[in-house]
């Protein structure tokens, strides 16, 4: 956003230096980006006076003029048919820059005849487009400095212009007007009313104007008054000089007033040809494929859904984004429909992007203007036209009405303090938003139309904050509310991810952090895929699903890795699989991989292939840093992505799962591109249940001074007997005494017969009160026999 000091001035009686209003913009949150002031670059061009001027003997359009400067008198070679004797003129002195010609002066012959010096024209100075001859002032002294000339004669041309960045959330700072708003709320001048007379009707339009009942959600008011006899010409010198200082060229004084109007208060408007209006003009949405060339002199084809203003000929105007080049404005324009009109600003941001059209109005139009403002746009519009222009307005013409904007909310001057750290006396407070246009109804603060960025009474506290300055802070350091040890402030679940990741990595494991999104042969081959967690616009597709595991992103880290040559490898993550695309429908997950080979070859032949033994001991690792109950049972039955005989589910219970151990199934490897076989697990954090009591201390370590006793039994059984079901009978036999049960053999052949096979026990048996005698051994050994023939079928082996 640019605007001139003058142009400021139009809007705010301030006396403050051009320093001071940048210091106070970037303040308040105005960020001022660059501010280019032409008395700078004019700095070193003085006044002289042409004493003569002779035709030059070698060149029939030079004339040697001897020049009156501050230096004396000196000779300068010219060219300009309007250099003579007795004029007035602007001089580059040697070693002056000149940045219409981007050179510096320095002393030369022409044709065999030295020139000191340069006069200048006014588009060599860069002061306008002028360039048919030299500069003749009215006035001056020989020797005074043209920029204190300017000044004085023609301010404008050495007005400062200040470049300010706008954040998304503050559209009324993109008008001149709003932008003194805030510099008169912080101090730094009165802030001056805007008003206009409207300019009296004096016939009936017969231009009509509608908007469809499925386009009021997007234009829910439109304005316009018809205005004839005008007479279109070049703008008045200070509105071109205002234009040309913010880098918008000067066109015809109809265009340019919206042009300025769009940057003075904020508000875009457009003005048809009325004579190239052919019957009502609508407001409506594009069916699709019409087209339109624009002002931009580009056609563009309409997506359906899209706003446009039509006439009976067709699209004339992209609604809030750029008029028509069909009934745009001319120098033989006479009669003019002038439209202001309201749009929604995410509609207009959705049309302006489809169709690459960046464009002023688009861009204030897609942050929101002010709708209460709409009405009062026309009227200041038509009233700059018929004062410069002339000719005779219509009556107001309407469709729809202005949106209601209205809101209210609570000043709470005690958040001040507790939301910034401020103290701001409360009537400073009331004073500050009063400034900024709320209206005040004791502690309500009514929002301005021109502020949709205030949704809450914190943005309240936010408003007073800035203008008050919150370069004002000091910082204070906060006592400590209590001595001691602070409270934990991670949750479980947080305090199991934590505990898992370390221990993981304690043991090897490197951690990944994969994208939550895989493709659907991925995600079918681990239980998703389906419809619920399928992205609606993916950014490839390989990544078209919610993972509903952690295995598919580790297993395609595994191909990767493969496929650079690294076959070992030890791979976990931490993170959420998702079961549906609804809140909640997700569940935390540690997962780790292994594969290849434990260690490095070795002359004493350490190195071996991971198995589902490997796969065990870290996942018990891993559940007992997080809390898990020692005493779980493993058991079978897990997902088809594990191998059907090399798995076993960590479990409380047959239905409280933990986690899951063991080979991953080949037909999973080989659609994941995995080479070789690969162990792994997956582990439930949050089915693990909670500790009773909230500690942060580890449970006592109880120890015993009693003697354990390990029993060994062989029992017979049916080969296809699981040594799993033989260990659960046992180890269930008596829960208080027996501590461990393992299978230390296996048999299968000799004497035994068809079908049958021998499996060999330990069971350990620890007292916590006396020492066990020889009677007690026996009975738990009856029992221990009794419960696995009754869960088997088998026999003590003989």
């Amino acid at each position: 956003m640019k605007f001139t000091l003058s142009w400021l001035k139009r809007h705010l009686d301030t006396d403050a230096s051009v320093d001071d209003i940048a210091y106070a913009l970037t303040d308040l949150g105005l960020e001022v980006e660059g501010i280019e002031n032409p008395a700078e670059r004019l700095a070193d061009f003085t006044i002289g006076k042409v004493l003569s001027a002779e035709k030059h003997p070698d060149a029939d359009k030079l004339k040697v003029c001897q020049v009156a400067t501050k230096d004396g008198q000196i000779q300068i070679i010219c060219g300009a048919p309007n250099a003579r004797e007795g004029i007035t003129v602007v001089i580059a002195s040697p070693g002056t820059y000149v940045p219409g010609i981007d050179t510096t002066i320095g002393v030369g012959k022409i044709r065999g005849i030295e020139s000191y010096g340069m006069m200048c024209s006014e588009r060599e100075m860069e002061l306008s487009d002028e360039h048919d001859g030299i500069i003749e002032l009215a006035s001056g002294e020989v020797g005074e400095r043209f920029t204190d000339w300017l000044a004085t004669n023609q301010p404008e041309k050495v007005d400062p212009v200040i470049e300010i960045a706008i954040t998304p959330n503050r559209p009324d700072a993109l008008g001149v007007h709003g932008i003194a708003r805030d510099l008169a709320a912080r101090g730094l001048g009165a802030l001056k009313a805007v008003e206009v007379t409207p300019v009296p009707a004096s016939f009936t339009s017969d231009l009509k104007v509608s908007i469809d009942d499925d386009t009021l959600d997007g234009c829910p008011v439109f304005y316009g008054r018809l205005i004839k006899g005008v007479k279109n010409g070049p703008s008045p010198a200070w509105l071109q000089q205002q234009l040309r200082a913010i880098g918008l060229r000067p066109i015809s004084f109809l265009v340019d007033v919206t042009n300025w109007f769009t940057y003075d208060l904020n508000r875009p408007l457009h003005v048809f040809d009325a004579d190239k209006v052919q019957g009502a003009l609508r407001v409506h949405r594009a069916q699709g494929g019409e087209t339109i060339m624009a002002l931009d002199d580009k056609e563009y084809a309409l997506q359906p859904g899209q706003m446009v203003i039509s006439d009976d000929n067709g699209p004339e105007s992209i609604a809030g984004v750029m008029g028509g080049a069909e009934t745009g404005c001319t120098m033989d324009t006479v009669n003019v429909f002038v439209e202001s009109a309201y749009w929604d600003p995410i509609q207009i941001a959705y049309t302006g992007r489809a169709l690459k059209i960046n464009s002023d109005a688009r861009y204030r139009f897609e942050r929101g203007v002010d709708p209460e403002f709409t009405p009062a746009g026309v009227e200041h519009a038509v009233r700059m036209i018929v004062d410069h222009a002339g000719g005779e307005a219509s009556e107001l013409i309407q469709a729809g009405q202005v949106p209601d904007t209205a809101r209210a909310y609570k000043l709470d001057t005690d958040r001040c303090s507790s939301l910034v750290g401020m103290d701001i006396p409360a009537d400073t407070q009331h004073a500050t938003l009063t400034a900024l246009g709320f209206r005040m109804e004791g502690d309500m603060a009514h929002v301005p139309s021109w502020r949709p960025d205030v949704q809450g009474e914190a943005d309240l506290v936010e408003e007073v904050a800035r203008v008050a300055s919150l370069t004002k802070l000091k910082g204070v350091p906060m006592p400590r509310a209590q001595a001691g040890v602070p409270k934990p402030i991670l949750t479980v679940s947080q305090s199991r991810q934590q505990a898992a990741r370390r221990t993981a990595a304690a043991l090897g494991y490197n951690e990944c952090v994969t994208y939550s999104f895989v493709d659907r042969q991925a995600a079918e081959l681990f239980g998703g895929g389906d419809d619920a967690t399928m992205l609606e616009n993916p950014i490839s597709s390989e990544m078209s699903h919610m993972r509903p595991n952690l295995l598919p992103g580790l297993l395609r880290a595994v191909a990767r890795n493969q496929a650079r040559g690294f076959m070992d490898m030890a791979l976990f993550e931490v993170g959420a699989g998702f079961h549906g695309g609804e809140p909640g429908e997700q569940h935390m997950l540690v997962s780790g991989v292994l594969i290849g080979k434990t260690g490095p070859k070795d002359v004493h032949g350490t190195s071996r292939a991971v198995d589902v033994y490997d796969a065990k001991a870290d996942a018990e690792a891993v559940l007992a840093a997080i809390g898990a109950p020692a005493k779980v049972q493993i058991l079978r039955g897990a997902s088809a992505w594990w191998h059907p005989g090399r798995h076993g589910k960590i479990c409380l219970g047959p239905k409280k799962v933990l986690g899951v151990f063991g080979e991953l199934h080949p037909k999973v490897l080989r659609e994941m591109d995995i080479k070789g076989a690969a162990v792994g697990f997956t582990i439930w954090p949050d089915e693990i249940p909670a500790p009773r009591k909230k500690s942060t201390a580890r449970a006592p370590f109880v120890a015993t001074d009693l003697q354990a006793v390990e029993r060994d039994f062989a029992f017979v059984v049916d080969a296809e007997v699981e040594a799993l079901t033989l260990v659960n009978a046992a180890a269930g036999a008596d829960k208080a005494l027996i501590t461990d049960v393992r299978v230390f053999d296996e048999f299968i052949g000799g004497n035994l017969g068809e079908g049958k096979k021998s499996l060999a026990v330990t069971a350990r048996l620890q007292p916590t009160d006396k020492t066990l005698k020889e009677a007690d051994i026996t009975d738990v050994s009856a029992k221990i026999v009794e419960k696995v023939t009754k869960a088997t079928g088998g026999t003590l082996r003989g």
